[in-house]
């Protein structure tokens, strides 16, 4: 519950003033269906009273007409407000939360971010939000209108019927109300829970499914892939019918407690009226009335009900906006990268990532790592990228340690080009353009130049030619040569390569390297590599173990 809370008090700080708006309407709609109802009981059993005791006629029967048209139609446009009100500040509020959830993931430790796929990324920006906007709209405002319409009712009643009839109804509703609705939260958290996880995975799984369609029918998987595909859609329907249920068992217990409380209060008006204490007009005033308070707890049952889905997206969501802010500093300027014993152990790995390393690496100098897989090679060039901490030892950028660097700085200084850099959807221009707004067309050229990339692109169209999702209509060595491209347009002071001509020929690799160094003849440039055309193109060669 308590991420819960954490929750509601975000999107109560963000939308004050329209939520309690919304709430105070709320009372009003709930008020005013208590008082319609109680009215019009009273007008018809004061009616009958007067036709029977043949003063029918000088019963005014115009005011009592006229406050009923007027409380439903108040009621009616009391309600629309309330859901216009309430509705549009969760939704704008929500639309900030998402908002506030992807900034964090992006200031989120590479290490953890690397780990979360897109399936569920996807989810946790979608989903998780999607599943809390019943917090507000069906469970916090609803119970604070429920609770503030039954201390009104009960002085009103108190004040019209006696405190007999009120205290049975407002510690009936409460009491009651309360005793189901539990039940009916425990009862359904984990049905909720379970239908909530199933949905998530279906989507991910059909997420896998398109993507991955090629791969999966290559090596037989496909069927395998939708039948679990479909295992998940059963069991979400399997957990929604179980909590359909428990939601449906909880209104008969709720609409089986209005009646009651009907019943009982109808039986304390017949004796009070019996014994000459109260008019039978307002005997039928309390009946009336408990009749509308059912609506005070009636609605809450299919919030209480999904209390397992809301509890589960609420601790996943203000676990992702727990994510540590970026790094704050100084602007320095970048000369030599220095490693001094740096190693790297992750917690759950048996042997470190990253053996003790140490070097400097210097302006117009290439430093190459070689070593077997799993030497730390990427490791090393996460380190040096501020992306992974280390567990021992200190990393320099000039003269002032890797973390007393302000991140937008160090991002001018500094430029990583992983093993598999990613592409978007768009054209040519849009992608070198992500790393260089404001470079011109023939900058842009420039760089596919120095990469030996410009006829191909020509060919494709030029720069407005368009790439489809992950760079799909280059193959994977053009596409790997654009990424190059679009990290020296960023005329990096380091520039840091993680087998940057995998995929290519060595002629063309060759023509890439010396386009690199040609580009950036004064950028220390440090790679992981393997191939010997990268070694001979290297100043330094740095043996890992």
């Amino acid at each position: 519950m308590k991420a819960l809370w954490q929750v509601f008090l975000w999107i109560w700080r963000d939308q004050r003033i329209p939520l309690l708006r919304g709430a105070l309407l709320g009372v009003v709609v709930l008020l005013a269906g208590v008082a319609l109802l109680g009215l019009s009981g009273w007008f018809i059993t004061a009616a009958a009273a007067a036709g029977m005791a043949g003063v029918g006629v000088s019963f005014d029967v115009f005011r009592p007409s006229a406050s009923v048209r007027f409380l439903a139609l108040g009621r009616t446009a009391a309600r629309y407000g309330e859901r216009v009100l309430t509705h549009d500040a969760t939704l704008r509020a929500f639309a900030t939360l998402r908002v506030r959830l992807l900034q964090s993931y992006t200031r989120a430790p590479y290490d953890r971010l690397s780990r979360l796929r897109g399936p569920q990324m996807l989810n946790r920006l979608t989903a998780d939000i999607d599943a809390l906007d019943g917090l507000p709209l069906r469970l916090i405002l609803p119970l604070i209108a429920g609770i503030a319409t039954q201390l009104l009712t009960f002085a009103l009643l108190w004040a019209l019927v006696g405190v007999g009839v009120a205290a049975t109804l407002a510690l009936g509703f409460v009491g009651g109300g309360a005793v189901v609705l539990i039940w009916a939260g425990r009862a359904g958290f984990a049905p909720s829970r379970r239908a909530e996880l199933a949905a998530q995975a279906f989507r991910s799984r059909v997420i896998d499914l398109v993507q991955a369609r090629g791969d999966l029918a290559i090596y037989g998987q496909l069927a395998a892939q939708t039948a679990a595909v479909l295992a998940a859609d059963r069991r979400r329907q399997a957990a929604r019918l179980a909590q359909d249920r428990v939601e449906r068992r909880a209104g008969l217990a709720l609409s089986c407690l209005g009646t009651g409380l009907a019943t009982v209060a109808l039986a304390l008006g017949m004796a009070l009226v019996q014994r000459g204490q109260l008019s039978p007009a307002l005997a039928a005033l309390g009946f009336f009335a408990a009749l509308a308070l059912s609506e005070t707890v009636s609605p809450l049952r299919r919030a209480v009900a999904e209390l397992g889905r809301m509890t589960l997206a609420a601790r996943r969501v203000v676990q992702g906006l727990s994510a540590p802010a970026l790094q704050t500093g100084q602007n320095h300027t970048a000369t030599t990268l220095r490693f001094e014993a740096v190693s790297h152990h992750r917690p759950d790995a048996a042997r470190p990532s990253l053996h003790p390393l140490s070097f400097s690496l210097h302006p117009g100098e290439t430093l190459a790592l070689v070593g077997p897989s799993g030497a730390g090679k990427s490791t090393a060039l996460l380190l040096a990228a501020g992306l992974l901490r280390p567990s021992s030892g200190t990393i320099w950028l000039g003269d002032h340690k890797l973390p007393d660097w302000d991140e937008t700085a160090l991002r001018a200084q500094l430029t990583l080009i992983p093993q598999r850099a990613a592409l978007m959807a768009g054209s040519i221009r849009q992608a070198l353009s992500l790393a260089a707004p404001e470079a011109d067309d023939p900058s842009l050229w420039a760089a596919l130049q120095a990469v030996a990339l410009d006829q191909v692109i020509r060919a494709k169209g030029g720069l407005d030619a368009q790439l489809g999702p992950r760079g799909a209509g280059l193959s994977g060595g053009e596409a790997r040569r654009l990424s190059i491209a679009r990290a020296l347009l960023r005329r990096p002071a380091i520039l840091l390569l993680d087998e940057p001509t995998e995929g290519l020929d060595t002629a063309t690799a060759r023509d890439v390297l010396h386009g690199i160094r040609r580009s950036l003849p004064h950028a220390a440039i440090l790679t992981a590599s393997h191939r010997p055309v990268e070694l001979d193109w290297a100043d330094i060669v740095r043996m890992l173990p």
